[in-house]
Parts: structure tokens; C-alpha cells; sequence
């Protein structure tokens, strides 16, 4: 049994080199087989829904737990509170960076919009998919009328709010019914873990299938027209991650340092980056923050799901960033209440987006707030896989970050 468990252990360590082959053997068998590539999308597929089968259940227990776990301690208010302050700090901070480099650097400069004429779409219909709502019905929105339908449709908003009601209101049952009802989401919460773990075994197959999907259809042509936006891009990430986030590390965090830190993510990075999918990589970062990066259970369980659900930096980057490069494209020169508009809508666009990949349509709505034109927006659909892949590397590295910060608290409470 030991050794069975020492090479699963092995198996699992490897994890990150097989993706690595795989990103790249997929890439160029995306390039080699083009368009006939979008044959392997069923599996790549096949393994993101395998993934998406067990997230939900996963993150509402673990929730639960988490949540109890940090509200029978006195440094529970200090670990939410610090929690949303973080993720709200560096979120804005990624928008203005975003803001910053397209006005300096004017990536959507000189482009032609005739071009585009045949990525146009009708602008009415997307703005209608993705209207932004406003204050109170964002906040009413978090609260689930029924909670049970909250977990069928996969609603990760609700399901987080509905989760920690449950476990903070489980801090106050008397202590052998808490105790009972605790060891019962733990088990959960294993049996998840558990399964997902099974399903990182085939992550290389899964990962090869996808990139080659995406790689052959996308192509050179297409990448070609936004290179300059892309490339823009990954600077600002840079900046978001190995300067921002990692700043945080090397001043707040006492459970591990800045390269520590960066050298237990890389494979999450790339898992990540592999997946375009927030929520998917959430089993393999609650693993290596909490045994590599020795954060408690508790604060991870707890800082982990909630910013794969709210803490998207390299989302708000980018809404920024597509605003000003389709305003530049048109010629338009933006007011200070258009990047005002820009700055808020962004901001609050990051935190309703969901950890999964996809269109990213609520950047219609940061347009839309700012009167700037959505015709060639579906240019940017085209490569929204790409730049969906470089975000999320990004938004999960935060999420580590924050919880290497946060536990200090309780560690501190517990000293």
C-alpha cells in the first residue's frame, strides 16, 4: 500500500512536465493538421466536463468546511476582510494598468476597420447577452432564492454565498453536532478531491486535445491582426504577476517567499494556462498551496474557491485593455467619464465572471458603459482562447498569493 501510494505521489509530481509535452505537442499538431484538428475537440472536451462534474459539488464543500473551520476562530473576520480587500486592491490596480498601457502604447492604432467588415455582427444582439447589471441587483444577484437550484444550474456566485452561510451558521451549533456535521463536508469534500485527483491522470491527453483544437483553428491569419494586443498584453501580466502579486508575497506573506512561491505555481500556471478554466485548475492550486506552499486547510479551502470565482486580475486587465484597442480603432479619443466607466465596469465585469472558459462577453457590457462601438468586437472572440489561457494563469496565481497572506492571521491568532 505504501508504495502504491508513493507512486501515485511520483505520478502526480510528473504532472506538470506531461503537460508541458502535451501544450506543446498539441500546438504543433494544431498547426500541422489546421482545420481537421477540430476533430480532437470532443475529448478535450470530454475532459472538461469530467472536471466540471466534480467542481461544483467540490467548492460547495469545501466552502462549508473552510467557512466553519475560520469562523470558530477569532481571526475569521480578519481573514474575509483582508480577503476582499486584497482581491477588490488588485483587481483595480490590473484596470488602470490595463488603461496605462493601451493609451501609451496605442495598440488599436492605425488598424483598418474595413478589414473587420466581415467579423462584424449585429450589436444589439450581443449587447443583449451581456448587459450589465446594475449596483443593488449585482449584490441581490449573490443571494440565492433557492439555494438547491442554485447548485443544479452551477449559479458559483450563489453557491459560494449559500456555502458560507451554512458554515459560519455551523460555528454555532453545540460542539458534538458541529463536530458531526463538520467530519460529514469533510468527507465530502474527500471523496471530490479524491475523484478529481483520478481525473488529473489523463489532464495530458485532455490538455494535448485542446490546444490542438485551439492552435488549428486559429492559426497564423487571425493572430496576425491583434499581435501587437496580444503581446501588450502578456507585458501587463507580467507586471500583474511577478510585480504586483509577487510585491504582496515579499511584504505580507510569512508561509513562503517570492521565489518559493513562483516555483510551486509554475505547473499550476501552465495547468491553467492549458485549460483557460479557473474553476478547473482549483483542485491541483488547493494542493500545492496547501502542501507545498504550507497554508493551513482552513484559509485555503476558504480564499482558494472564492477567488476562482472573484478574483479575475487578468480578466479586468484585458476588459480595460479591448475597450481602449476598439476606441483607438475608431478613432475615438476617450474622456476622463468614458475611462471612469471603463475603470468601474471592468472591475465589477472581474468579479461576476465566472472561473470557467468562454467568450468572454461581459467586456460588450465596459463598451457599452463607455459609448464605444462593439461592430469588430468578435475579432477579439476569435483569440478569446488565447487570451483566456494567458488570464487565468494569471487570476490563480492571485488567488495562491492572497491565501499565503491571509493565513498569517490566523497563524498569528494561534500564536
Amino acid at each position: 500500500m505504501a508504495e502504491q501510494a508513493v507512486e501515485k505521489k511520483d505520478a502526480l509530481s510528473q504532472l506538470g512536465t506531461w503537460i508541458i509535452v502535451a501544450t506543446v505537442g498539441g500546438a504543433v499538431a494544431g498547426l500541422a493538421m489546421g482545420k481537421q484538428a477540430h476533430l480532437l475537440a470532443p475529448v478535450g472536451d470530454l475532459f472538461m466536463q469530467l472536471i466540471k462534474m466534480v467542481v461544483i459539488p467540490m467548492v460547495f464543500f469545501s466552502l462549508i468546511g473552510g467557512a466553519a473551520s475560520l469562523g470558530k476562530s477569532k481571526s475569521a473576520g480578519k481573514i474575509g476582510l483582508v480577503t476582499f480587500v486584497y482581491y477588490g486592491i488588485t483587481t483595480v490596480i490590473s484596470v488602470l494598468l490595463g488603461i496605462l498601457f493601451s493609451v501609451v502604447f496605442q495598440p488599436g492604432a492605425g488598424v483598418s476597420i474595413a478589414a473587420l467588415s466581415s467579423a462584424a455582427v449585429d450589436a444589439g444582439d450581443l449587447a443583449s447577452k451581456a448587459a450589465m447589471p446594475g449596483f443593488w441587483e449585482t449584490i441581490i444577484g449573490f443571494v440565492p432564492a433557492n439555494p438547491f437550484k442554485a447548485l443544479v444550474d452551477g449559479n458559483i456566485l450563489q453557491i459560494i454565498t449559500f456555502a458560507l452561510f451554512v458554515g459560519f451558521a455551523l460555528t454555532f451549533l453545540e460542539e458534538e453536532k458541529k463536530t458531526f456535521m463538520l467530519k460529514i463536508f469533510d468527507f465530502f469534500t474527500e471523496i471530490f478531491i479524491k475523484i478529481m485527483t483520478a481525473i488529473m491522470y489523463i489532464a495530458p491527453i485532455g490538455v494535448f486535445c485542446l490546444m490542438a483544437d485551439a492552435t488549428g483553428t486559429f492559426g497564423y491569419n487571425v493572430l496576425v491582426k491583434i499581435l501587437y494586443l496580444i503581446g501588450l498584453y502578456v507585458v501587463v501580466l507580467v507586471l500583474i504577476t511577478y510585480v504586483m502579486v509577487g510585491g504582496t508575497i515579499s511584504m505580507f506573506s510569512k508561509c513562503t517567499t517570492y521565489k518559493k512561491f513562483f516555483q510551486s505555481m509554475w505547473k499550476v500556471q501552465l495547468f491553467a494556462f492549458s485549460t483557460a478554466s479557473s474553476m478547473a485548475t482549483l483542485p491541483l492550486n488547493m494542493r500545492t498551496v496547501e502542501e507545498e506552499l504550507h497554508v493551513s486547510k482552513e484559509t485555503t479551502s476558504f480564499a482558494l474557491p472564492l477567488g476562482a470565482t472573484i478574483n479575475m486580475n487578468g480578466n479586468a486587465a484585458y476588459y480595460a485593455m479591448a475597450a481602449c484597442f476598439l476606441a483607438q480603432m475608431y478613432g475615438m479619443e476617450l474622456t476622463f467619464p468614458q475611462y471612469l466607466a471603463i475603470i468601474i465596469t471592468a472591475t465589477l465585469g472581474a468579479v461576476g465572471q465566472a472561473g470557467v472558459p468562454g467568450p468572454t462577453l461581459l467586456v460588450v457590457a465596459v463598451l457599452v458603459a463607455a459609448n464605444i462601438p462593439i461592430d469588430a468586437l468578435p475579432i477579439l472572440f476569435g483569440v478569446d482562447r488565447i487570451f483566456d489561457m494567458l488570464r487565468t494563469a494569471v487570476n490563480i496565481t492571485g488567488d495562491a498569493a492572497c491565501a499565503t497572506i491571509v493565513d498569517r492571521f490566523r497563524e498569528e491568532d494561534q500564536g
